[in-house]
């Protein structure tokens, strides 16, 4: 019965040993263990540490980076470029685009403003003091015809004209029936023609004139009419309302042919020829129109830094009001080079880049300078050439990642130097070893001797 439990306890000791050395010869901690270089923040893959823990912004756990997964080692990448995976590059919106060579011509496009032709705008006016006896139902947007009724006024010096007026027409009418002048009605038309020119200062209306002349009766009420057929663009009377002289009351403008303001940098406007013809499209609308560039130079806007160019078309219809915005096209030649997208040149005050991808996933900041600007796109004279490809979206992420990884660099390389302290300090200590001189601790010792 001993011998038998020996020799069970020798098979278990046995399988055992056994299994112990299969698996130590099986585990090998060099083949498995890979080095971490450093931790990251998921969020800003910029931000570095050297230790785990929590990253400062996003508060995510860092993660760490291994040896086989950096790829600025694999790449051995310069100091300001950097590299980024193709999961990353969507994430954050990158594209790239080939650069091009500028053809013989190319759209421009930008918006515009409505505007009233200054010289079609009529101002109704009062010529006098007085009060508003009433107004006609007119506000802003109405349509009106000419010598329709707007509003009716009171004043005192009306009817002094009134009495005037029909005292000269009077007047006349006694010369013209008498026999003993060669031209009785001459000094008479001159006396009625001033009197009249004073009920129309006054601001009278052609209708109401010829009524007066008809029935010679003093009226209460002067009547207020439009001068021409148009629109109401504002008016500035209530009923009970007393004016002064000089008040505006009524703002009526002919809008069957309008103005169009385009803004516009100096070099689109030297595309703007005058006499050029120019594609009108009003938004919300399937309507389109043809404006005529103005022969008057264009006006410098301080506020937006711009060229205000004056186009001039004809507005069947009345489609287009005051105000209103709409976009204009043209064709203009292009200058002679090569051209990228404005999007994708970073203005860093004393030098223009753009970041150009070098290989697969790569970028790196290249110098350029610009020339002409035109529509969306931007003539580069120097720091690329053509089939170059550059990013036009996501560049400002990875420009700021790329300066951020460049000054990482720069600290690391700081600290592993010793300062010029610590070198000045160190030489001489080293120099009295090599040359055999005795340490402070050897003269210490001698001195307890």
């Amino acid at each position: 019965m001993k011998k038998q439990l020996a020799a069970v306890i020798m098979l278990v000791i046995t399988a055992f040993l056994v299994g112990r050395y299969s698996g130590a010869r099986g585990h090998n901690p060099r083949t498995t263990t890979r080095r971490i270089l450093y931790y990251v923040d998921p969020m800003h893959p910029a931000y570095r540490s050297s230790k785990p823990g929590i990253a400062p912004d996003c508060g995510m756990a860092l993660e760490p980076v291994y040896e086989d997964e950096d790829p600025a080692a694999k790449l051995q990448l310069a100091p300001d470029a950097i590299a980024i995976s193709a999961e990353r590059q969507q994430l954050i919106g990158v594209n790239v685009e080939a650069v091009q060579r500028n053809s013989g011509t190319r759209v421009m496009r930008t918006t515009g403003r409505v505007e009233a032709d200054e010289s079609r705008v009529h101002r109704v006016m009062s010529g006098t003091e007085g009060w508003v006896q009433s107004v006609e139902n007119h506000p802003a947007g109405s349509l009106v015809k000419q010598n329709q009724l707007l509003a009716t006024l009171y004043s005192k010096e009306f009817r002094n004209a009134e009495q005037a007026y029909i005292g000269s027409a009077t007047s006349l009418d006694r010369l013209k029936a008498g026999h003993d002048a060669a031209d009785p009605s001459r000094m008479g038309d001159a006396n009625l023609r001033i009197n009249e020119e004073q009920l129309r200062a006054l601001g009278m209306g052609e209708l109401q004139i010829k009524e007066l002349g008809k029935t010679r009766q003093v009226t209460r009420d002067v009547t207020v009419s439009s001068p021409i057929d148009g629109i109401v663009l504002s008016r500035s009377i209530t009923p009970g309302e007393r004016f002064e002289n000089g008040t505006e009351f009524y703002r009526v403008a002919d809008l069957s042919r309008i103005w169009i303001l385009a803004d516009v940098y100096g070099e689109e406007a030297k595309a703007l020829v005058p006499g050029s013809r120019v594609k009108v499209s009003v938004r919300g609308m399937a309507k389109t129109l043809y404006a005529t560039v103005s022969h008057n130079p264009p006006l410098f806007d301080p506020a937006s830094r711009t060229l205000k160019v004056r186009l001039e078309a004809d507005n069947p219809g009345l489609v287009l009001r005051p105000d209103m915005f709409v976009d204009l096209e043209w064709t203009a030649q292009s200058p002679a080079g090569i051209s990228v997208q404005q999007d994708a040149v970073i203005d860093r005050g004393v030098q223009k880049i753009v970041y150009v991808e070098t290989s697969d996933g790569t970028f790196a900041p290249r110098r350029v300078e610009i020339g002409t600007a035109y529509g969306d796109r931007a003539t580069v004279t120097r720091g690329l050439a053509e089939g170059d490809r550059v990013v036009t979206a996501g560049n400002f992420l990875i420009d700021s990642e790329s300066r951020m990884r460049s000054s990482a660099q720069v600290f690391s390389s700081t600290e592993q130097q010793p300062s010029q302290h610590a070198q000045e300090q160190a030489a001489p200590n080293y120099a009295k070893r090599k040359m055999g001189a005795p340490s402070a601790l050897h003269d210490s010792r001698a001195g307890d001797d």
